[in-house]
């Protein structure tokens, strides 16, 4: 494939204000004309080679984040936004999302919002008998929708929390489990542990400051338990700040968010930054090494990667995704160009469905996507039982993957032929925005394409795509 040009102008932009530069003396500063960097703040041009070594030498800049993925995370946040039949008849050209995207990046996210809010009115309408006359009437940000996009705009990467984290396993004596380390961080804030035979994960009383954890559990989650718990009590400043500087619209969205920052402090306490990152590069990231190292579960592992984007330090640009046994995503983060469904469920052409039907099995997939990148995806079945006779079982499915160019870092790609077309299996992100003719799984049509019905015909498809 040809080298991607990069348009960065929004970020250019960004860097340029916040140093209170004007164009004049930052186009100076670059090497560059003034006429040339105003070219490539309105992405009329890309960003020379020059620009981006200037911007690293020059002011240390990490121009890894002048390809973030951000534009790629709108566009297709905003080609599902118009798959909605509100759009019907009004279909844009790629190419004007992608302009919306590189140069009016704060109007595409105005516009994704206002179409949630939408969404939302028209539900609130749905149940307006039931609802009438009642205060929770008012339409209002989905709190669950509004903590997802807060993390998956973030990168999947808290900075502070992270270090934070890190900073935490780090400070015990030499010797010292980092179990014992949580221990003694919730008993010099007066919080008692006590494992019990039951169902609940945890649970923990104010009034007494007990913390209970199941004695079921198996040891990580043990573990990410008394971690997370040590994050609410010791770091609670830290959380808050954080939840400050997002600014959710709701105090449920605030709480959502809360768990999962004292989640991630858990997630990254149990496997630290920068070792953990050398590790993953020690043993190609083979998942069973690294959960036995760190004594973390195969999940907790898999989602740890999808999080490496330390500006200066970033691993490999990972996806994850966890799906149930209905197709619904419940977790998704991708800090690759491929992006999930914000509504319904994955491609149904993914390994990650298939994973249900070989528990305990490592499933390898090389796919490519509409816009003809190509990746490498592994995916494996996750069971959750509750510890006792008679209790459900939950059943999820993960996928990890990256780009197919990083295949030489992975110990999953030995044995995979990546140089074959033919290898690489045709999967997209929703049927509504896959621009797939003859996908035989397709479950509605697409957008952006003119349907052809024949009575006299059918064929796999009840139709035929232009």
């Amino acid at each position: 494939m040809a080298t991607q040009k990069l348009y960065a102008g929004a970020k250019l932009r960004e860097v340029r204000t916040k140093m209170g530069n004007t164009q004049k003396d930052f186009a100076a500063k670059l090497g560059v004309s003034l006429p040339y960097l105003n070219q490539m703040e309105n992405n009329n041009r890309p960003v020379s080679t020059t620009v981006v070594l200037a911007l690293a030498s020059e002011f240390g800049m990490d121009v890894t984040e002048l390809s973030s993925g951000d534009s790629q995370r709108l566009i297709s946040d905003m080609r599902e936004v118009l798959s909605d039949p509100l759009f019907e008849g009004d279909a844009l050209p790629l190419a004007d999302l992608q302009l919306a995207a590189s140069n009016a990046p704060g109007l595409a996210r105005a516009f994704i919002k206002l179409h949630q809010s939408h969404r939302q009115t028209h539900e609130r309408l749905a149940y307006l008998d039931e609802a009438l006359g009642r205060e929770d009437a008012r339409a209002s940000p989905s709190p669950w929708e509004e903590v997802r996009d807060f993390f998956h705009y973030c990168d999947n990467y808290i900075d502070a929390v992270d270090r934070a984290a890190e900073h935490f396993a780090r400070s015990g004596q030499s010797g010292t489990s980092l179990k014992a380390m949580a221990r003694k961080a919730l008993t010099a804030v007066g919080t008692q542990v006590s494992f019990d035979d039951v169902d609940a994960l945890r649970r923990f009383e104010p009034a007494t400051k007990t913390l209970h954890i199941s004695s079921r559990a198996p040891h990580e989650t043990q573990m990410f338990q008394l971690l997370f718990q040590t994050a609410m009590a010791r770091h609670n400043d830290l959380l808050e700040a954080t939840l400050d500087l997002a600014r959710f619209h709701s105090d449920a969205a605030r709480d959502i968010a809360k768990i999962g920052l004292a989640n991630y402090f858990a997630g990254a306490a149990l496997m630290p930054y920068t070792v953990f990152l050398e590790k993953a590069q020690a043993c190609r990231h083979d998942l069973e090494v690294l959960a036995g190292q760190f004594g973390a579960s195969i999940e907790q592992t898999a989602h740890r990667l999808s999080t490496l984007q330390r500006p200066g330090s970033k691993g490999i640009p990972f996806f994850f995704v966890r799906v149930d046994q209905a197709g619904t995503i419940t977790k998704r983060h991708s800090a690759t160009r491929l992006q999930f469904a914000r509504f319904g469920g994955a491609c149904p052409l993914w390994n990650v469905h298939s994973a249900f039907e070989t528990p305990g099995r490592f499933l390898r997939q090389l796919a490519e996507t509409p816009d003809g990148v190509r990746y490498i995806s592994l995916a494996r079945d996750i069971s959750k039982p509750a510890g006792r006779f008679g209790a459900p079982v939950r059943r999820y499915a993960i996928a990890l993957g990256c780009e197919v160019r990083h295949a030489p870092a992975l110990v999953y790609a030995d044995g995979m032929d990546t140089s074959r077309a033919s290898a690489f299996e045709p999967i997209g992100i929703s049927c509504r925005i896959c621009e797939r003719k003859a996908c035989h799984q397709r479950s509605v049509p697409p957008l952006e394409r003119k349907l052809v019905v024949d009575p006299n015909l059918r064929d796999i498809l009840p139709y035929q795509v232009e």
